[in-house]
């Protein structure tokens, strides 16, 4: 399961789920993600943290949240649970008897609730309460005010963003579509010959080997022309890391404003 609190970068996201093997690979995509995705340096990001446990589990005590989704089939029974994890205002998406739900918090105690496709999930994994003990309870991680330079990081990229962005519009820099390729096409000739049974002259046609040539010819252009699209092709500039970059400021410093990212 999967919660946040709006207010990117400055939300709250977390992610609930009962494998660890699982969040340790969710960790590894997520750091994998921060350096190497171009996507990063383009938008503002809530960076979640992954807890293991069993959603169904949640401390009594926890703070409610804008956004929440289940991804796996929620009982009859835990509907109220779940929604009560809701800020009013805040919606929550979860499979419910094979329905994918979106419900809307709109009141303290009123809720509104739209079915929008049917789905197929495995059920949540119910608490093992057999031998007599009480679960282990789900403890999110607390909600803390973020460092100084954490804050002054994340405005300063803010600033440098706004100002790449109004450079590129005043410049009126139209973004590079890439040029798709067209296929060439090549018709293929039939040779007819004619065979005799019986009394009949039966037509039937015999590929040529010039045929086959042709389509082996093609088919090396093909794999050519791709080949030089892919290594012609340069990605686009990251000019948030090249403003970055020129900065007066100390490489450690441009290195962590950049989140240590290479590229």
């Amino acid at each position: 399961m999967y919660t946040a609190t709006i207010k990117c970068p400055f939300g709250v996201n977390h992610g609930v789920e009962l494998h660890t093997d699982v969040v340790e690979y969710a960790k590894e995509k997520l750091d994998d993600f921060i350096k190497n995705s171009d996507s990063f340096d383009k938008f503002e990001f809530c960076e979640p943290n992954f807890v293991v446990g069993n959603c169904l589990e949640i401390s009594s005590d926890s703070h409610q949240y804008d956004r929440i989704y289940c991804g796996a089939g929620v009982q009859k029974d835990h509907e109220n649970y779940m929604k009560i994890l809701l800020k009013v205002g805040g919606i929550l998406v979860m499979p419910i008897e094979d329905q994918l739900t979106q419900i809307i918090r709109t009141g303290q105690s009123t809720w509104e609730s739209k079915n929008i496709l049917a789905v197929s999930f495995a059920p949540l994994v119910q608490p093992n309460r057999t031998d007599g003990n009480k679960p282990d309870t789900v403890k999110l991680p607390p909600v803390s005010v973020r460092s100084l330079q954490d804050l002054s990081r994340i405005y300063i990229r803010r600033t440098l963003r706004n100002f790449i962005n109004e450079e590129v519009q005043a410049k009126g820099t139209p973004q590079k579509v890439p040029q798709k390729r067209k296929r060439r096409r090549c018709r293929r000739r039939r040779i007819n010959t004619y065979v005799f049974v019986g009394n009949q002259l039966i037509p039937q046609p015999v590929e040529s080997e010039e045929d086959e040539r042709m389509e082996e010819d093609n088919k090396e252009e093909e794999d050519k022309d791709s080949t030089e699209s892919l290594t012609q092709d340069e990605p686009p500039p990251n000019l948030l890391r090249e403003k970055i970059m020129t900065l007066p400021l100390p490489e450690s410093l441009k290195s962590y404003l950049t989140y240590y990212r290479e590229k």
